[in-house]
C-alpha cells in the first residue's frame, strides 16, 4: 500500500504543511513589519533630535565647534556631521565636522544631507554603505548649514536575524513534531475506522453475534454506535427471518400434512356422511390457512416491487367498521370475547375500499388473537384535523414500550405470542396504509391498547362521480 494513501500520513503531511505555511507567512509578513518598525522608529528617534542638535551647533563658535559635535554625538547616541554650503546650484556641501574621528569620506556625497540642503527642509531616510545600513535624519539651519544625525541599524537588525533564525529552528522542531503527532494521532484513528470497517464486513457477511464497541464520544464514536444499533436490528431481523421461515414452514407443512391424511381418508368408501362432512370442513379451514399465508407473502412481494396500486374512492369508515363486526362476529362469540362497536356515525375518507377492509380485518383479527378470552374489543370512528378514522381498541395485556415501533416491521412477533402468526400482518396493515396517502398508529397506554387507521378525510370540495362514488383525478391539462 502506498504509504500516503493512509490516513496518518495524509494526517501528518497536512499538519506538516500549515506548520510550514505559518513559518512561510512569519517570514514573508511579520519579519519585514519588525524591521520596518525598528527602522522607523530610529528614523523617528533622529528626526525629533536632528532639530534641536542643529539650534544648539549653529550658535557654537567655530574652535569649539568639535567638542561640541562630540557632546552632541554623545546625547543624541548618534554620529553627527555638520555641513557648510559649497554652491547653491548645483547644490553641494563640505564637511566642517564630524564626531567620527577617522574619517568623513563615507558622507560626502550623502544624499540624505543633499536633499535636505537641496530642498531646505528636513529630509531622513536609510543609506548603505560599506555593507553596513544606516538611518540618517538631516537638518537645514539658518545661512545654508545642514546637521545630519547617522546611526548604525547593525545591532537592531542583527537581534531582528537572531529571532528570525530562531524562529525557523522552531519552526523546524514543529514540522518535525507535527508530522510525527500527527502520523500517531491518525494512525490510531485509522485503526478505530478499520475496527468499524471489518465489523462492516461482519454485518454485511451476516455475522452479527460480535457486537461493534468504540467507548469514545467523538464522531467515529457516535459512528460506531450507530453501526452497534444496525447491527442489533438486523440481528433481530434476520432471527425474525428466521423464526418465519421455521414457522412458514411449519404452517404450510401443517396443512399439507392434514390435507394428504384426510385425503386418504376421504378415499376411503366405508366413510358415513356426516364424517366427510367434517373432514371437507377441516379440510376448508387447512385451505383458508394456507390462502391467507400465501396472500400476505404475495402482498408483500408487490409491495416491494411497486406493483400493487389502490384506489382513491370516497369510503364510509362507519359502514366499513359495522362490516368488520359482523363479519368476526362469530369469530369474536367462538374465543370468547366482547365485540362491540361504538361512535359508528357517516365518518367518510379517500382509499381504496378493499384495501382499507384489508386493514381492518388484521387489525381485528390481532386482537381477537393476541387478548385473552373476555377481552373486549371495540371498534370505532372518528374525525381529525383532515383526518378520517377506524380505530380497533382492546383491554388486553398491551405492547410493551419498546416493542412499540417494531410491531409494524416485517416477520416481527413479541416474545409469547400466538405461534402460528407470521408477523407480517401489521407490516402489510402499515404499508398500504401509506399506499392510500395515510397511516396506521398504535397507542398502548392505560391498560389498553388501540390501533388506529388514519385515511385522508372527505371534502365535498373535490370533485365527486355520484355513479361510482370514486374521487375523479383533477386534470393536469
Amino acid at each position: 500500500m502506498n504509504p500516503l494513501r493512509s490516513v496518518g500520513a495524509r494526517l501528518g503531511l497536512g499538519l506538516a504543511v500549515v506548520v510550514a505555511a505559518a513559518l512561510v507567512l512569519v517570514d514573508v509578513i511579520v519579519v519585514p513589519s519588525l524591521e520596518r518598525n525598528l527602522v522607523d522608529a530610529k528614523l523617528a528617534q533622529l528626526t525629533e533630535a536632528a532639530p534641536a542638535v542643529g539650534s544648539r551647533l549653529l550658535n557654537t563658535p567655530r574652535e569649539t565647534l568639535d567638542d561640541a559635535i562630540q557632546a552632541e554625538a554623545s546625547s543624541a547616541d548618534a554620529r553627527v556631521i555638520y555641513f557648510t554650503a559649497l554652491t547653491y546650484y548645483p547644490p553641494n556641501i563640505l564637511v566642517v565636522g564630524d564626531s567620527f574621528p577617522v574619517t568623513s569620506a563615507d558622507v560626502d556625497d550623502d544624499p540624505v544631507a543633499l536633499r535636505a540642503f537641496a530642498e531646505e527642509r528636513p529630509a531622513s531616510g536609510t543609506v548603505t554603505t560599506g555593507g553596513v545600513r544606516y538611518a540618517e535624519a538631516a537638518y537645514p539651519l539658518l545661512g545654508g548649514p545642514v546637521v545630519l544625525l547617522r546611526a548604525s541599524l547593525h545591532d537592531s537588525l542583527r537581534s531582528l536575524h537572531l529571532v528570525r533564525r530562531r524562529l525557523v529552528v522552531a519552526g523546524l522542531i514543529a514540522l518535525a513534531a507535527s508530522l510525527l503527532v500527527g502520523y500517531v494521532a491518525a494512525s490510531i484513528f485509522a485503526r478505530r475506522i478499520r475496527r468499524l470497517e471489518r465489523a462492516a464486513d461482519r454485518i454485511a457477511s451476516g455475522d452479527f453475534s460480535e457486537p461493534v464497541v468504540d467507548s469514545t464520544r467523538d464522531e467515529l464514536g457516535q459512528l460506531a454506535a450507530a453501526f452497534e444499533r444496525m447491527r442489533q436490528r438486523l440481528a433481530q431481523l434476520e432471527h425474525a427471518r428466521r423464526e418465519f421461515i421455521a414457522n412458514a414452514s411449519h404452517e404450510l407443512r401443517t396443512p399439507l400434512f392434514s390435507l394428504g391424511g384426510f385425503l386418504e381418508l376421504m378415499a376411503d368408501e366405508e366413510l358415513d356422511a356426516k364424517t366427510q362432512a367434517e373432514f371437507t370442513a377441516t379440510m376448508r379451514e387447512q385451505v383458508a390457512r394456507l390462502t391467507k399465508l400465501a396472500t400476505e407473502l404475495l402482498d408483500l412481494s408487490r409491495l416491494d416491487a411497486g406493483r400493487l396500486t389502490v384506489e382513491r374512492e370516497r369510503l364510509d369508515l362507519g359502514a366499513l367498521a359495522s362490516v368488520l363486526a359482523e363479519e368476526f362476529r362469530a369469530v369474536a362469540r367462538s374465543t370468547g370475547h366482547q365485540l362491540s362497536v361504538r361512535g359508528i356515525g357517516r365518518t367518510e375518507g379517500v382509499g381504496d375500499a378493499e384495501r382499507a377492509l384489508q386493514i381492518g380485518r388484521i387489525l381485528v383479527e390481532n386482537a381477537l388473537v393476541h387478548t385473552p378470552s373476555g377481552t373486549p374489543v371495540r371498534l370505532g370512528t372518528a374525525r381529525r384535523e383532515g383526518s378520517a378514522l377506524l380505530t380497533v381498541e382492546d383491554e388486553g395485556p398491551g405492547i410493551p414500550a419498546d416493542h412499540a415501533v417494531q410491531v409494524f416491521d416485517r416477520f416481527y412477533r413479541l416474545e409469547g405470542a400466538v405461534a402460528s402468526g407470521s408477523g407480517l400482518g401489521l407490516a402489510i396493515a402499515k404499508e398500504l396504509a401509506e399506499l392510500m396517502g395515510g397511516s396506521v398508529e398504535l397507542d398502548a397506554s392505560d391498560g389498553r391498547t388501540r390501533f388506529t387507521l388514519v385515511l385522508p378525510a372527505f371534502s365535498d370540495a373535490l370533485p365527486f362521480s355520484r355513479e361510482n362514488e370514486r374521487l375523479e383525478e383533477p386534470s393536469l391539462q
